[in-house]
């Protein structure tokens, strides 16, 4: 869907179908001499399932903060269904779980979900969503007798509880196992399909992989990409070859190779290279028709930070306007 830009506010640009639910455009965010974020410009749009995808302190959790009206941008601007984030009139239709869980040790699982239910016109009724993200027995818990994964997983159910339009979850499986992280998943795919906006944070790769259509992948404050899952994923995916030689500088100059190090310390380590590459198979060939002397290597798949690194080392990546992306 092509956001349109709106120049109106107030209920007619609330009702209007067109309008992003949320805006930011050159939207930059200094604390003293750090730049979280830096020039970011992108429409949330309805219907849409976003992964916001980057390593810790890429700047992910400062561009929601904007969003939620919890910070003000140092420079740009940032609209919340047409009006300002920090208008409660906007955030009405707007629920999200921090990154960090704070729920009141004194108070019942119950009591909380009422609690926050009760500032929305149109909430969930509290044995349905607990039913729903699985907490049923806890409800006549006290919150401070609960695991950090089971205030996790109720953090999350906050997020719904009032029938938002859209929803930001920041990091929000953190500490949790397997099991519980499926159980949330598929929670956010239902809403998602019955029409809520969603946006996930995460640092998972396979967190993004199984939840976003769309992904935009942040570093250092800035988007580096904002595409398709299968587009994004396949720049990302970068690989790591290991190997000896007795002639590292001429492997590290070998076409794919975007980033080199040299493994181990010591005697030990002499010679032994781990090279992050663009194209693994590309490399293997260019390194046997080169000639250089090598061995013990090894090829496995990049993490998602060695991704990253090779993103911005290679500057292969540049954001997407949102009329590029509706036309490719």
């Amino acid at each position: 869907m092509k956001a349109h830009a709106s120049g109106a506010t107030g209920a007619a640009t609330l009702a209007s179908t067109d309008a992003p639910f949320a805006r930011l455009v050159g939207a930059t965010r200094r604390f003293g001499e750090l730049t979280a974020l830096d020039d970011v410009t992108l429409d949330v749009n309805a219907g849409e399932l976003i992964g916001l995808l980057g390593p810790n302190g890429a700047g992910k959790s400062t561009l929601l903060s904007l969003v939620q009206g919890r910070r003000r941008p140092t420079s740009g601007t940032v609209e919340l269904f047409g009006g300002s984030p920090s208008d409660a009139r906007s955030r009405l239709r707007l629920g999200s779980t921090p990154q960090e869980t704070a729920l009141p040790d004194t108070l019942r699982v119950g009591e909380v979900v009422d609690l926050v239910a009760a500032h929305y016109p149109d909430r969930v009724p509290t044995a349905e969503i607990a039913d729903e993200f699985g907490f049923s027995e806890l409800l006549r818990r006290q919150c401070g007798s609960l695991s950090g994964g089971q205030k996790r997983r109720i953090a999350v159910a906050l997020a719904f509880v009032g029938r938002p339009k859209l929803v930001l979850l920041d990091e929000p499986t953190t500490g949790l196992d397997v099991d519980a992280r499926h159980v949330l998943w598929a929670a956010i795919r239902r809403h998602h399909a019955a029409g809520t906006t969603v946006v996930v944070t995460s640092h998972y790769l396979e967190e993004i992989e199984a939840l976003a259509e769309r992904v935009i992948v942040i570093d250092h404050g800035r988007v580096l990409a904002d595409d398709t899952l299968t587009a994004v994923r396949d720049r990302v995916m970068s690989a790591v070859v290991e190997l000896t030689s007795p002639e590292p500088a001429r492997v590290a100059a070998l076409p794919h190779v975007v980033r080199d190090e040299v493994v181990g310390e010591g005697a030990a380590a002499a010679g032994r290279l781990r090279l992050t590459v663009d194209d693994a198979d590309a490399f293997v060939r260019e390194l046997v028709t080169s000639g250089a002397a090598f061995e013990r290597l090894t090829v496995r798949g990049a993490s998602l930070e060695e991704a990253f690194l090779a993103l911005t080392l290679t500057e292969q990546a540049t954001p997407l306007a949102a009329s590029d992306r509706s036309a490719s």
